[in-house]
């Protein structure tokens, strides 16, 4: 069996007497889309703040790509080519488009880091992959409009970018098309399925036709454990899923 790009073994997380992750084990492949759903309070973005290093671990083992990141901090995480975004858009509202990938691109370079504010030219390569970026995400023709100017649907996909920009293997996505009109969700899904073509997507997602259109796994949290994993069709089948979380509104399959 192929090893996983990313296992994280028995995951506690606790909170003083609140236990928020009660010994998660999960396991992702290289280049799938895995998905993590449950009801509010299930512990999915504990989950990803514990994976990608935002909090520390009470308990458990992460391993990334061979190398045991359990205690790794945030930034070397991403070192390693972990990368996330998060639910609430965090961009340089100020600056345009391109501005805010060429930052992204050059704090991912430890000598240039510290330097994010001054007018460094950016390297060849550097300019080749924030032109890459701009042409995946959509936005090559508002390159130079204000982060703050663009529809709430292009923020979250710039922010896509940004995390793109690190060049990583995994990129972590928590409700990517939360609050977006139909239009933008649409663009948003047909991004996130593009991804796996070089990198693994991490998804949490409450869109479930979204989740069942483009997962290779889906796993299902309750009450801070693993309730259930598999792939859409024995989720959207899965009596204790339906009943537990979703009743009959699992639609969707590619």
């Amino acid at each position: 069996m192929t090893l996983p790009l990313l296992e994280a073994r028995n995951i506690v997380k606790r909170y003083g007497k609140f236990l928020a992750l009660a010994g998660v084990d999960l396991r992702v492949q290289a280049k799938t889309i895995h998905s993590v759903i449950g009801p509010n309070g299930a512990g999915k973005t504990t989950l990803f703040h514990s994976l990608t290093g935002t909090v520390p671990l009470t308990d458990g083992t992460i391993i990334f790509d061979g190398h045991d990141v359990s205690h790794r901090s945030d930034y070397q995480r991403v070192q390693v080519g972990m990368a996330r975004s998060f639910q609430v858009t965090s961009l340089f509202p100020t600056l345009s488009v391109y501005e805010n990938l060429r930052l992204a691109t050059q704090g991912t370079h430890p000598l240039h880091a510290l330097r994010l504010w001054s007018l460094i030219k950016p390297q060849r390569a550097q300019t080749y992959n924030i032109e890459s970026i701009l042409e995946k995400i959509g936005l090559a023709n508002v390159r130079h409009s204000l982060s703050n100017a663009l529809s709430h649907g292009q923020q979250r996909r710039l922010e896509v970018g940004m995390a793109l920009a690190a060049r990583p293997k995994a990129i972590f996505l928590d409700e990517p098309t939360s609050g977006m009109g139909i239009d933008d969700i649409d663009s948003m899904k047909k991004l996130i399925y593009s991804l796996r073509n070089d990198l693994t997507v991490i998804l949490i997602e409450h869109n479930m036709g979204i989740v069942m259109d483009i997962s290779d796994t889906i796993t299902v949290m309750q009450q801070g454990k693993v309730l259930v994993e598999g792939a859409p069709h024995a989720i959207k089948s899965d009596e204790r899923v339906r009943s537990a979380y979703l009743g009959g509104m699992i639609t969707g399959g590619r």
